[in-house]
């Protein structure tokens, strides 16, 4: 299904639903009144975001080593991939769920309700910030311990009232903290209203770094290779170019032309520089296109040739990215990997990388236009935001972090 089919059905199928689940959860909980024990069994949901799995990790970590709890995991199939990056969660505790049309959706809803009272799940962190899905996740999993984002006396975006530990989403401060609100909203003391009235430090939102294994590495270079015969790593250093966004929100992708250009620019500057096009096997079209126009054999298509579990290597072994706001700026924070991110309808106050990360944000007056308030769905089809952007912008921070180990730059 695409998002938007997917918006409606969380809208009208979603409100009534909830209500309904509200009304059964709390005549339950009334013949039955629920037990708040100490977690030890936490399942977390988040379903859309392959990048959010990344932003996250420092909430599953906190949970685990505060609790000694297990941790369990439910995401759309699609995605499930971005968890092996980090392997927080073990495999077999992670359950996925297919939303290729309603029957498969539906088949799995059931199959996720069985499988939360056989693996005796005791708390559920909902991640997603207003999805009504999620929330009839929640209120129908079986756990005595609900905790998410409440909307308390916030207009709209009604979604029952299923949680009992009710957190207030804070949009001034990034979505890793806020996540970390909800586990602290488990540690504070019975009563508090609204949950987490707490201070979260920066220190709470650091990622453990991955180190890729000699065979892991040499195993890109042996991708690199297939495509450009001279490459050797004493002579070249590797420049990642991703082009693309993920298809919920394509007004975060900045101009092709731009990114064309840009690439011409190093290449033109740099004789030891090979950029890589990446992005996802669907993308390999787009990406061969590019590379046409560019021209030059030092410009690779290289979308699709590396499965996810493999970015880190590639991370590890290159010298810089340019990307959308997207997936891979969150994945290249678990390496050292100097990443320039594009923002426009996101700002990078919320949702900014947690790694060697640099935002560029032209800061317009209707930027950001996304929010949790509109689900994440903008009127905007003229993105100015990413427009106001210039290559000669973006290239001069390139330049920042190439020149000083550019022992073969030109210029």
């Amino acid at each position: 299904m695409n998002i938007d089919t997917m918006r409606t059905i969380d809208r009208w199928g979603g409100i009534p639903l909830t209500f309904v689940l509200t009304l059964l959860v709390r005549l339950c909980e009334r013949l039955r009144p629920p037990r708040q024990e100490r977690p030890q069994r936490i399942l977390f949901i988040e379903l859309s975001e392959m990048g959010s799995t990344i932003l996250v990790n420092p909430a599953l970590e906190k949970a685990r080593d505060r609790f000694k709890a297990e941790l369990f995991f439910v995401i759309f199939a699609k995605n499930r991939a971005s968890l092996d990056l980090l392997r927080t969660i073990p495999e077999a505790n992670i359950f996925t769920i297919r939303e290729e049309n309603l029957l498969t959706l539906a088949t799995d809803t059931l199959r996720f309700l069985l499988w939360t009272r056989r693996k005796g799940i005791d708390t559920v962190v909902d991640l997603e910030l207003f999805s009504r899905f999620t929330a009839l996740l929640s209120g129908a999993c079986g756990a005595g311990n609900r905790v998410g984002f409440y909307s308390f006396h916030n207009e709209g975006l009604y979604r029952g009232d299923l949680l009992s530990h009710k957190v207030a989403y804070n949009p001034h401060i990034h979505i890793a903290k806020n996540f970390i609100a909800l586990i602290n909203a488990l540690l504070a003391e019975p009563g508090e209203v609204p949950h987490s009235k707490s201070l979260i430090s920066d220190g709470e939102i650091r990622l453990p770094q991955v180190n890729p294994g000699p065979d892991e590495l040499e195993a890109i270079r042996a991708l690199i290779r297939a495509r450009y015969p001279d490459y050797t790593p004493e002579q070249h250093r590797l420049v990642l170019i991703n082009p693309n966004a993920s298809e919920l929100l394509p007004q975060r992708r900045w101009m092709p032309e731009r990114y064309q250009q840009l690439v011409e620019h190093i290449l033109e500057q740099y004789q030891d520089v090979l950029v890589l096009l990446t992005g996802a096997g669907s993308e390999a079209a787009e990406a061969a296109a590019m590379s046409t126009r560019v021209g030059s054999r030092r410009c690779l298509n290289f979308a699709g040739a590396t499965s996810l579990g493999q970015l880190p290597a590639l991370y590890t072994l290159a010298s810089l990215m340019v990307t959308n706001d997207s997936g891979p700026g969150h994945f290249s924070a678990i390496t050292p990997l100097a990443t320039l991110v594009l923002f426009g309808p996101e700002t990078p106050a919320l949702y900014g990388s947690l790694g060697n990360s640099t935002p560029i944000f032209a800061g317009l007056a209707c930027s950001p236009c996304v929010s949790a308030a509109n689900h994440r769905k903008t009127p905007c089809s003229d993105n100015r935001c990413l427009q106001a952007i210039t290559v000669d912008q973006v290239f001069q921070l390139v330049r920042e972090r190439l020149s000083p180990a550019g022992s073969l730059a030109r210029g």
